[in-house]
């Protein structure tokens, strides 16, 4: 797999996940806002945490609308992958390659903590190497991670399967005291209808390595190259 990570003003977690993505076996090339085209055989464009432009009008808003970001929506209506993590999820919203909005926490402070996610489905090119139900321990770092949408788009996520993590309490159990920022129905991360666009605001990039804590957070990455093994 080839995987471009794209890296705008005041992003900070881009070589975390290049990181990540090297250790499952994939090739990573750096991509830089101001760029107008992909690498050549580009399968995978991963929009990073960080903040983005400083988080200036709304997280994510001038970003997602960087010279990259036509070149990334191009990418993913040909069915590439797309992977925005935390800030980059704000991005890929802001963008049009997901639905929905990311709010404020709902009790309006930063959280920075670890953070048990359900694993929703497992035949999907993000997440095959996990199981069904599969609780999962990674990171969260955020002031706006409270996913807000409409009722029918809520409808149709959880209608059509396209709810990817939600935030539960180490039994799996999505109560409301497990949710850390007020998203609706605990949702930690969403795909687009052909399930090639992933946003989710944790960081599995964090907890890659047993020395930091735990290795939880490969799953995504090994998945990933793993669809690509496959195809």
């Amino acid at each position: 797999m080839r995987a471009a990570v794209i890296t705008f003003p005041g992003s900070n977690r881009d070589g975390d996940v290049a990181k990540a993505l090297k250790q499952a076996g994939a090739k990573v090339d750096h991509v830089w806002h101001a760029d107008t085209e992909l690498p050549a055989g580009t399968d995978l464009v991963v929009l990073p945490g960080g903040f983005s432009y400083g988080d200036y009008l709304r997280c994510g808003a001038i970003a997602g609308r960087a010279h990259i970001m036509d070149a990334t929506r191009a990418h993913a209506a040909r069915g590439g992958y797309v992977l925005g993590i935390c800030n980059g999820f704000q991005i890929a919203c802001e963008a049009g390659l997901l639905p929905g909005v990311l709010a404020r926490n709902a009790n309006l402070k930063f959280v920075c903590k670890r953070q048990h996610l359900t694993v929703e489905r497992a035949d999907t090119p993000y997440t095959s190497a996990y199981a069904k139900g599969d609780v999962i321990d990674v990171c969260i770092a955020h002031g706006e991670g409270n996913y807000i949408a409409d009722p029918e788009t809520l409808a149709r996520l959880e209608g059509e399967g396209l709810v990817a993590f939600r935030y539960a309490d180490a039994e799996g159990q999505a109560t409301p005291a497990a949710n850390p920022n007020g998203s609706l129905n605990n949702i930690a991360g969403i795909y687009s209808p052909k399930f090639n666009v992933l946003g989710l605001m944790p960081h599995p990039e964090n907890l890659i390595d047993s020395l930091v804590g735990g290795t939880d957070g490969r799953g995504m990455f090994a998945s990933l190259v793993g669809s690509k093994a496959a195809a």
